[in-house]
């Protein structure tokens, strides 16, 4: 049984998604988006975070998220993968259920 967990808070805000990666099983996605792009950048304080998680879950980041905080798309961490909306709603889909950690 497969979860989304989508993060829309920045790492450096709260604790959120340090509390979904801790939460997350294997075979599950995480969906980073709004603010929460902001942890799927690499060189941060938050990069070994996530890149150590990847093992086991699926990164996202929406990508329209990061192109509307002017950030270049280049800085998304290596293992994690750009979706849109239309890809977001694909995996929504798919999956068991959706997690939004708020």
């Amino acid at each position: 049984m497969s979860t989304l967990h989508t993060v829309n808070k920045s790492p450096f805000q709260n604790q959120t998604l340090i509390s979904c990666l801790g939460h997350a099983k294997a075979g599950d996605s995480v969906l980073l988006m709004e603010d929460g792009v902001y942890g799927a950048m690499s060189g941060n304080a938050m990069s070994e975070v996530v890149a150590g998680m990847g093992a086991n879950v699926k990164l996202f980041v929406l990508g329209s998220d990061v192109t509307a905080r002017g950030i270049d798309a280049g800085r998304v961490a290596e293992g994690i993968t750009s979706v849109n909306y239309e890809e977001f709603v694909g995996m929504a889909a798919s999956c068991d259920r959706v997690q939004n950690w708020l």
